[in-house]
């Protein structure tokens, strides 16, 4: 007999240090929406669970032995039907940052993130929302700001013509992008539903031409709006 409940979200922590692995199964083990599907030591090992066991979502570490998480994410990648992957580690560089998300990561969580963002991370994630600690986002934005320098004056002047061209309605979406929050975040503080903010957030990356929340949010910062 069915429940009619959804399946829940399948996950697989990859971190080579014991404690970690057992801290986070146990915390998600009380999840009734998520299910850990296994353990891994270093990004090989993790593939070839991924191969095995096929989890919607994997936590992954960088700094591993034999195999570490950012090359274990592009192999995860390049598969013919890839998990969502969140990175979870210690380091917040900026080359980190940047390294993850080009090699495919769906988000990147520092591991002194209070439980429950991690928690609801994992399940934006397997919804397919990019998920990124406040901290990274930051340290991203500066990143890329400093790879695209351009004049203060030159960069916010850029930035406002590009927000000139939404609606009252879309300003609002995207300025609370920029501040992090999310699409359920933004729903509650409009008073729209998620489905309405998520095709509101769909408009903003025609609109800007971007291609994912973080650009939106440079696009606000730089216009001196966050």
């Amino acid at each position: 007999m069915t429940t009619g409940l959804p399946a829940p979200v399948r996950v697989l922590v990859v971190d080579d240090d014991p404690i970690v692995r057992s801290a986070l199964s146990l915390m998600l083990g009380g999840q009734a929406d998520l299910e850990v599907v296994g353990e891994a030591g270093d990004g090989q090992e993790g593939v070839a669970l991924v191969e095995r066991l096929r989890p919607d979502v994997v936590l992954m570490d960088i700094r591993m032995p034999v195999l570490d998480g950012l090359e274990a994410t592009r192999r995860l990648h390049r598969l013919p039907e890839p998990p969502r992957v969140i990175v979870l580690t210690t380091f917040d560089a900026d080359e980190h940052v940047v390294q993850a998300l080009a090699a495919g990561a769906d988000g990147f969580l520092l591991k002194d993130t209070p439980p429950a963002r991690i928690v609801e991370a994992l399940r934006k994630v397997a919804d397919g929302e990019p998920m990124l600690s406040p901290s990274v986002t930051r340290t991203l934005i500066d990143r890329l700001r400093a790879d695209h320098a351009d004049p203060a004056d030159d960069r916010a002047a850029r930035a406002e013509r590009r927000l000139s061209s939404l609606t009252d309605r879309e300003r609002e979406v995207a300025l609370a992008v920029g501040r992090g929050l999310s699409n359920a975040e933004i729903a509650r503080e409009l008073h729209l539903s998620v489905p309405t903010v998520k095709a509101h957030v769909s408009r903003l990356f025609e609109k800007l031409v971007v291609t994912n929340r973080v650009q939106i949010a440079i696009c606000v910062h730089d216009a001196g709006l966050a």
